[in-house]
């Protein structure tokens, strides 16, 4: 027999038992439509979570770790060997969930920088300093994050203003802020800051004077001043700092960068500096750097103090930066810089490994959602099956027949092999076409009813891709298949005679 012979024979047997067919059909549709609505489900998660990272446009950046004060302190007592920085002072904290490791065997100092702009591939390099610090605007005093911006600076986070612009090149005393600066002080709208003062507040810390400064606060009896003399939100900010004891910088607000809209995009960088928590208030680099070494915590003054007395750090060598952030100029370039950072010997960290982590993250994820699906389908190969061996003991006399005029056994067995395949086929396409409407469907509800009432736009929670439906379509196939292994053999192994005289 041809092949369009047995397809019609297998078409004709379906059709003869329409509702048996039509029932291990919707067993395999259901299968079907389980495997490709969870699986994609699983990838819109991670199209969604990666577009998210693209859209921090952080694929072309590399952030680099140099050992802190505490690292240099620590070699002290271990010969001076590379050491595992697991942090440093509040004023030079680095990002909250990236840590420097083991690799980060230099200080990153000035002169570290000027050599890793030399390695082909680098766009720009922007050192990274954070502290905090009690900051004095528009009559109220609150604690802030300050951050040293680099001037002139390329990097997106400062791209895009609600007003103002970025610092100007030589203006030591000007200042960028973010949308969140404006309610935290009480302004209005964005315009009302540009142009206004700002003053940096910490207690004064030089031993000569450490004495007379805590005398002189303790003696006054003044309500302006709070817990170790730092003021209060509220306080008069037309008094004199040094007056009573304070160390102030004032710097004027030159720009406001745009925050987060209520749709959740972020079109000004609000939010991440690189891959660093984007700090509340900028101010020159220069300024920032000096105003952290002149204004150390006693943990930091302790470690700084023990590097140098152990030679690790000279006596007029500075600790450098915790971290940088290293821009290339293609983002097919990264792992070459990276690999030229590694033998300079400092520490890195990129977006690319965090992703390898979501993609193995997210095949877990997928292969579980894909097994729970594969559960139904495995319960309508059953189904199938049992179709298959009640077609037998329906058909035993006509098989017989088929036997007793030369049909071998080679053509009984693919007689119901493509009955199956037949099934698996029709159940595979309409198992992914209702797989579809489900996606759609509950897209639509979920933005209905939990996006837009929120004021966020659409998002599409599922992905599609031609390799899934294709891919569900063949497997449905294949398993069809496999459940009429043993009814197309039992077929194949009937005797014609006794077929011939079963009623």
């Amino acid at each position: 027999m041809s092949f369009f012979d047995i397809l019609h024979l297998a078409l004709r047997n379906l059709r003869e038992a329409k509702l048996r067919a039509a029932l291990t059909t919707m067993g395999v549709v259901v299968g079907v439509a389980v495997i490709v609505t969870m699986v994609s489900f699983g990838l819109g998660l991670q199209r969604n979570a990666v577009e998210r990272f693209k859209g921090l446009d952080l694929f072309n950046e590399i952030t680099v770790f140099g050992r802190s004060v505490m690292g240099l302190a620590s070699s002290a007592f271990n010969g001076g060997g590379p050491q595992r920085v697991e942090g440093s002072a509040q004023q030079e904290r680095g990002p909250r969930f990236v840590r420097p490791n083991k690799d980060s065997q230099r200080t990153l100092d000035d002169a570290a920088i000027a050599e890793i702009k030399k390695i082909p591939g680098v766009a720009s390099v922007e050192p990274n300093i954070s502290f905090t610090a009690y900051v004095r605007a528009n009559g109220r005093t609150q604690m802030k994050t300050i951050g040293g911006a680099l001037v002139p600076n390329s990097s997106s986070h400062f791209k895009e203003y609600a007003a103002g612009r970025m610092i100007a090149a030589g203006k030591e005393d000007e200042t960028v802020v973010d949308e969140s600066f404006l309610s935290s002080f009480g302004y209005g709208k964005a315009s009302d800051a540009i142009g206004q003062t700002l003053e940096l507040l910490m207690p004064r810390e030089e031993s000569a004077g450490r004495s007379e400064n805590k005398k002189a606060m303790e003696d006054r009896e003044d309500d302006s001043l709070s817990f170790f003399g730092l003021p209060l939100e509220g306080s008069a900010p037309e008094r004199d700092a040094a007056a009573v004891g304070l160390a102030a910088r004032s710097f004027r607000i030159v720009g406001v960068l745009k925050g987060e809209d209520q749709a959740g995009n972020n079109p000004g960088g609000r939010g991440f500096r690189g891959l660093m928590p984007a700090d509340e208030i900028y101010i020159p680099l220069g300024e920032a750097r000096r105003w952290t070494e002149e204004h150390r915590n006693p943990l930091s003054e302790v470690a700084l103090q023990l590097a140098r007395e152990s030679g690790t750090l000279g006596a007029n060598e500075t600790e450098g930066y915790p971290s940088a952030i290293v821009r290339v100029t293609d983002p097919a370039l990264l792992g070459d810089v990276r690999k030229r950072i590694g033998e300079l010997h400092f520490g890195s960290f990129a977006i690319t490994d965090q992703l390898e982590q979501l993609r193995t993250f997210f095949l877990i994820i997928n292969s579980a959602l894909g097994l729970l699906g594969g559960i139904s389908l495995l319960v309508a190969s059953f189904g199938i099956a049992n179709t298959m061996l009640m077609s037998i003991f329906e058909r035993t006399r006509e098989i017989g027949i088929m036997k007793a005029i030369g049909a071998e056994d080679r053509e009984i067995k693919l007689i119901f092999f493509v009955e199956a395949a037949v099934i698996g086929l029709v159940g595979g396409v309409v198992g992914t076409l209702s797989a579809w409407s489900i996606d759609v469907a509950a897209n639509h509800l979920a933005y209905r009813f939990l996006l837009r009432p929120h004021g966020a736009s659409f998002v599409d929670f599922f992905a599609l891709p031609p390799y899934l439906w294709l891919g569900a379509i063949l497997f449905a196939i294949i398993v069809s298949i496999l459940a009429a292994l043993y009814p197309a053999a039992r077929a194949a192994r009937i005797d014609p005679v006794k077929a011939l005289r079963h009623d």
